[in-house]
């Protein structure tokens, strides 16, 4: 008896013993926060030069963690942004290379096939969550978050019903959740006829009862809540600051006390969002309104005692946007020096300001100027995560993790960009040499190069002075690609060129 007894005793302590062990390597696994906003400018941000707008919450993650100074968005408008850091591909090779809706709602949907980084996230272990604005797919398609890796998603499905903050429903996985804006709050509006332009009172039936931001941060929350005594993969697209103009009055009332000379954006040409009465107050308290998502965030990883164990990264899909008379990108200075707003391939479209934090690896307050792009966080993030050997051989992107480690890291062979909207665009970059190729679709293939380094604004094209350059980039803008049906870059997915290259 004695000795089946200790026999008993043994096997208990060794199953203990297994179990301390394996929840030691849960908990020693860091779970994974990536915050995007939408169509945040590289300079509207005080850790990278922002002084109009406060984001004291994201400005301490910076001062906590590394700043990136020259990351590149996916792409230079959202969908194809998105598809880039999902997918690991560059948008030579990504499925999604515009913006292209579907009926009844969402956008070109990425096929089955497609293996995301949620999904990757899922095969080592991670419970998966997603929050905010997805658009890689509509709600019945291969491409919708909940067929490609995401255990748990609240939000927009689709971009065009994003462009409301007080919709009347958002998604909660596969099902409507009716939010209490009676009516909702069309995204594109015009003010009543009549309306008196100067009367702020005018724009009222722009505001709405129940701010689907707030309810997607409470989603989010939860979610940490829940999944916190295990390994968790949140990826949080907050729709902030994309237009329209939609902010709570709480958020707002602070930045009117600095009675900016604030014109009323009114909507008479017909075009852009729904009006507002103090348009540059708006946007700057809508992104004071996104930092305080992520210090709600950020608080509770603390509460939890998770923040140890969290690497938090934090960029924009693209550019600010070009729509001047609603966000006065002038006036906050969005992009700073840099040159193009969102849409564009120029500097200001793609380069987006970007933090990452990760407790005893990321060097507090540190800088990394090495060119990276959003292809490159799939195998940034499996490597941190133990899961390297899961990366698929046929991305473009390059783990970061030496750099971030503060080891010496080669820099990238070339960043490759190419955008079929708006006129036809193509980029690559070698080193601190920039090629831009600007309205394709009419045919354009002449080159403009130049050297980000001593000009950053792209303001002296130096193509003619470097012909064996231009020769060398050109031959490379045509092998780093396969052409598209879907999104054909003119003039080089013609039908002839199409075919030659398949």
């Amino acid at each position: 008896m004695f000795n089946m007894l200790r026999f008993l005793c043994s096997i208990a302590a060794l199953w203990l013993a297994v179990g301390f062990s394996q929840g030691y390597a849960d908990n020693a696994r860091p779970n994974v926060v990536f915050i995007l906003a939408d169509d945040l400018g590289y300079r509207e941000l005080g850790s990278f030069g922002q002084k109009l707008i406060r984001t004291p919450n994201l400005d301490q993650l910076a001062s906590e963690g590394m700043r990136l100074t020259q990351h590149y968005s996916g792409n230079a408008v959202c969908a194809p942004s998105r598809c880039v850091l999902m997918t690991g591909k560059h948008p030579g090779h990504a499925f999604v290379r515009s913006n292209k809706s579907t009926k009844p709602e969402g956008q070109q949907p990425i096929p089955d096939d497609e293996i995301t980084l949620a999904e990757l996230m899922k095969d080592q272990g991670y419970v998966t969550g997603a929050f905010g604005k997805w658009g890689l797919g509509g709600p019945d398609s291969s491409g919708r978050p909940l067929n490609q890796g995401v255990d748990r998603f609240f939000g927009y499905n689709c971009q065009s019903h994003a462009h409301s903050y007080y919709p009347s429903y958002l998604w909660d996985d596969a099902q409507h959740i009716k939010l209490n804006n009676d009516p909702p709050v069309p995204g594109h509006a015009s003010l009543a006829d009549g309306a008196d332009k100067s009367d702020p009172r005018s724009y009222d039936e722009f505001k709405g009862d129940d701010y689907a931001p707030d309810r997607i941060n409470a989603a989010a929350l939860d979610f940490v809540r829940d999944n916190k005594d295990r390994p968790f993969f949140l990826y949080y697209p907050t729709v902030i600051p994309h237009v329209a103009l939609h902010v709570p009055d709480d958020e707002l009332e602070a930045y009117l006390d600095l009675r900016w000379k604030d014109p009323p954006f009114t909507r008479e040409s017909g075009y852009g969002y729904t009006p507002h009465f103090t348009p540059r107050a708006a946007y700057a308290a809508m992104i004071t309104r996104m930092d305080r998502y992520v210090g709600n965030l950020l608080k509770l990883l603390d509460d939890l005692g998770l923040a140890e164990n969290t690497i938090v990264v934090f960029s924009s899909d693209n550019g600010t946007t070009h729509l001047d008379q609603e966000v006065d990108y002038t006036f906050f200075n969005s992009v700073g020096e840099l040159r193009g707003l969102k849409g564009s391939l120029y500097e200001g479209g793609v380069r987006v300001p970007t933090i990452v934090r990760w407790p005893g690896k990321v060097k507090a307050g540190s800088t990394s100027d090495r060119v990276s792009g959003f292809e490159d966080w799939m195998p940034t993030l499996l490597d941190a995560v133990g899961g390297g050997d899961s990366v698929p051989k046929n991305i473009d992107g390059i783990s970061l993790l030496p750099t971030l480690l503060g080891e010496d890291q080669p820099e990238r062979p070339y960043l490759y960009r190419e955008f079929p909207s708006y006129g036809g665009q193509q980029t690559i970059r070698v080193g601190d040499w920039k090629a831009v190729r600007q309205n394709m679709a009419k045919g354009n293939l002449e080159i403009e190069l130049y050297n980000i380094a001593d000009d950053i604004g792209e303001t002296n094209n130096v193509a003619k002075d470097h012909p064996e350059l231009v020769t060398k980039f050109a031959r490379m803008m045509e092998e780093v690609r396969t052409p598209s049906d879907i999104f054909p870059l003119v003039p080089l997915d013609d039908p002839v060129k199409s075919a030659r290259k398949r």
